[in-house]
C-alpha cells in the first residue's frame, strides 16, 4: 500500500506557528539536556530530537526553521551548562547580571550549530520534504554541526549530543564510529521516527523495524571485545582531596594541600598513585624540597609510581598545566604536558584581556604540549594521562594513541571541577570519560579534586567511583587493554567523509531541482 502523507495534522496542531512552535522547540532542547548524565535517559534525546524534526517539517520558510533549531539549542544549552555561572561569580568574582549575560550570550553561540543545521535541512528539502533520503541528510547535517561546535574556535564538545549513549545500544558502536558517529546515527534514527507522523500505513512499520535493527545492532556490538589484556592488572589509588576552590590558591590553601596531599600519597601504597589535577598548586620548580625528598623515599621504598598534577614552568614566562610521575628506583620524572588548553582558562583568545581581568582566578596563557607524547611505564603497563577538559577531544586522544610507539594501555584523566561546585557539571564529565573508554577499549582513570573520582572500565561501565566533595582515595585493580579500536584507527575521518557524501548528493538535488524549476518558469 502507498503511504499517504499526513500534511494537515501539523498545521492543525498549531506547529507551523511561532508562538507555539519556538517555545516547544525549547522545551524539546531541555529534554535533550535530559539524556545526559545525571539523569541519562538515552531515550529521551530520540524523543527530542523526533520533535525538532517535526517542527522542522512544519516550518513555513528557512527563517522559520532556523529559528526553531536555535530555540532547540537555547534550551538545550541553557539547561545544560548554566554551572559555567558558578565559575565566573561565585570563584570569579563577575558581578551575577554579567556573569549571567555571559552564560546566555556562550549558550547563543552554540546555539548557531543547531541552527544551521536546521536551517539547512529545511532549505535542502523544501522541494522533497518526503524523499526517502531526507533522514539521511538530516543525521548529516547534524552530524556534521556537531563536528564543527567541537572544532571551531578551539571547540566546545561539552553536551555534545552522542555522549548520552554511553549506556544504551548505541554505545556499541563508539569503538567503529566514535561519538561523533553515535550523534548521526541518533539523528538519523530521530528523523526516521519522525517521518511516521505525516504517513499512514505500512511504512510506520519499517521504519520501526530499522529502530529496532539498529538498536539491536548497537547491543549486539557491545558484547564485541575490540581489545585485549595487557600484562597484569595494577592496583590504583585514585585521591580526591575535596579543597575548596575558594582557598585552593591563597597561602593558606596552598600549604593545606602540599600536607593534605603529601598525607593521602604516603597513607598506603600502591602500583599507582595518582593525584588531581594542581593538586600542589605551586609550581613544580617551587615544591619544597623536603616534601620532594619524601615522595621520592615514599616511592622508592614502596614500589609506588605517583603522578603529580602541578604546574610547571620552563622559564619566567612558559607555563604548562602538567602532570609530573616518581617511578620507583628512576632518577628522571615523567612529564606531560596539557595539549588542549582552555579559552580563557589557560589561553586568553585575541581580544578578550579585559574579561580575564575582571576574575579573580589564577587564569594565563600556558603552553600547549605535544598532540602524542609518551606513556609512563607502570609494572608494564603504559598509563596515559590527559587534564581536565581534554578528555572531551576524542579524535586527540585516538590520534595519540595510534602516534604512540608503543600505545598506552590505561586512560588517566586528572582534573578539578570545584570550580563548579556541586552540579551536574561532574556527573556530565564522567560521563564524557565512559565514551572515551569506549572509543579506544581502554580503562579511563579519573583523579579529581571534588568528583567524580572513578574507574571506567573498558567498556564504558563505571566500576567503582566516590561521591561528590568528600575526601577520600578510591582504590582499585585496573586490568589494562591493548589493540586499537577501528576508531582508534581511523579517527573521525570516516564519519566525517560519509557525512561530506550526503550533502554533497543533497546539493546536487537541490541545484536540479532548481534549474527544473527555473526551466518550467
Amino acid at each position: 500500500m502507498t503511504a499517504t502523507p499526513l500534511t494537515a495534522p501539523l498545521p492543525a496542531l498549531g506547529l507551523t506557528h511561532p508562538r507555539r512552535a519556538l517555545p516547544l522547540a525549547a522545551v524539546f532542547g531541555v529534554m535533550q539536556t535530559q539524556s545526559f548524565a545525571p539523569t541519562g535517559w538515552w531515550w529521551m534525546q530520540l524523543l527530542a530530537l523526533t520533535g525538532l524534526v517535526v517542527l522542522l517539517r512544519a516550518s513555513r520558510s528557512t527563517r522559520m526553521a532556523a529559528l526553531t533549531g536555535a530555540m532547540f539549542g537555547l534550551g538545550w544549552f541553557l539547561s545544560g551548562i548554566w554551572w559555567l555561572y558558578i565559575s565566573m561569580h561565585t570563584y570569579g568574582g563577575m558581578p551575577a547580571w554579567m556573569a549571567a549575560l555571559a552564560v546566555v550570550l556562550f549558550s547563543l553561540y552554540l546555539s548557531l550549530y543547531p541552527m544551521l543545521a536546521s536551517a539547512a535541512w529545511y532549505r535542502l528539502t523544501r522541494h522533497a520534504p518526503d524523499a526517502r533520503w531526507t533522514p539521511l541528510l538530516f543525521a548529516a547535517l547534524w552530524l556534521l554541526s556537531e563536528w564543527l561546535r567541537g572544532v571551531v574556535f578551539t571547540g566546545f564538545p561539552w553536551l555534545a549530543s552522542g555522549y548520552p549513549h554511553t549506556t544504551g545500544p548505541l554505545g556499541g558502536y563508539a569503538p567503529l564510529v566514535g561519538m561523533y558517529g553515535i550523534a548521526g546515527l541518533a539523528a538519523l534514527m530521530a528523523a526516521v521516527i519522525a517521518r511516521a507522523t505525516w504517513y499512514r500505513t505500512g511504512s510506520v512499520l519499517r521504519r520501526a523495524l530499522l529502530v529496532a535493527v539498529v538498536l539491536g545492532a548497537g547491543w549486539g556490538l557491545r558484547q564485541i571485545p575490540w581489545t585485549e589484556p595487557a600484562g597484569k592488572p595494577i592496583a590504583v589509588r585514585l585521591l580526591q582531596g575535596n579543597v575548596p576552590q575558594n582557598i585552593k590558591f591563597e597561602p593558606v590553601g596552598v600549604e593545606a594541600s602540599l600536607d593534605l596531599y603529601r598525607d593521602m600519597i604516603t597513607a598506603a601504597p600502591a602500583d599507582l598513585i595518582v593525584t588531581p589535577e594542581t593538586a600542589f598548586p605551586i609550581l613544580v620548580q617551587q615544591m619544597p624540597e623536603p616534601l620532594a625528598h619524601e615522595l621520592r623515599t615514599f616511592a622508592d621504598t614502596s614500589g609506588s609510581t605517583l603522578l603529580l598534577g602541578m604546574a610547571g614552568a620552563d622559564s619566567p614566562v612558559d607555563f604548562t598545566n602538567s602532570v609530573f610521575g616518581v617511578s620507583p628506583g628512576v632518577a628522571g620524572v615523567y612529564r606531560y604536558d596539557k595539549h588542549h588548553l582552555v579559552p580563557f582558562g589557560e589561553f586568553i583568545p585575541f581580544g578578550f584581556r579585559w574579561f580575564v581581568d575582571m576574575m579573580h582566578m589564577p587564569l594565563g596563557d600556558f603552553r600547549r604540549g605535544g598532540p602524542a607524547q609518551p606513556a609512563l611505564d607502570v609494572r608494564g603497563v603504559r598509563v596515559a594521562p590527559n587534564v581536565c577538559y581534554e578528555d572531551l577531544f576524542g579524535e586527540e586522544i585516538a590520534l595519540s594513541l595510534r602516534h604512540q610507539p608503543q600505545p598506552a594501555n590505561v586512560l588517566v584523566n586528572v582534573t578539578n571541577l570545584a570550580w563548579f561546585g556541586d552540579t551536574i557539571a561532574l556527573d556530565q564529565h564522567l560521563q564524557i570519560s565512559q565514551m572515551r573508554a569506549l572509543e579506544s577499549g581502554r580503562p579511563m582513570l579519573r583523579a579529581t579534586n571534588t568528583g567524580a573520582t572513578a574507574l571506567v572500565t573498558a567498556d564504558g561501565t563505571i566500576a567503582a567511583r566516590l561521591p561528590h566533595l568528600t575526601r577520600d582515595a578510591l582504590t582499585v585493580q585496573v586490568q589494562g587493554m591493548q589493540g586499537l579500536t577501528p576508531y582508534v584507527r581511523t579517527g573521525n575521518s570516516v564519519v566525517l567523509g560519509a557525512a561530506l557524501l550526503v550533502l554533497l548528493g543533497a546539493l546536487g538535488h537541490a541545484l536540479r531541482n532548481s534549474r527544473d524549476g527555473a526551466k518550467n518558469r
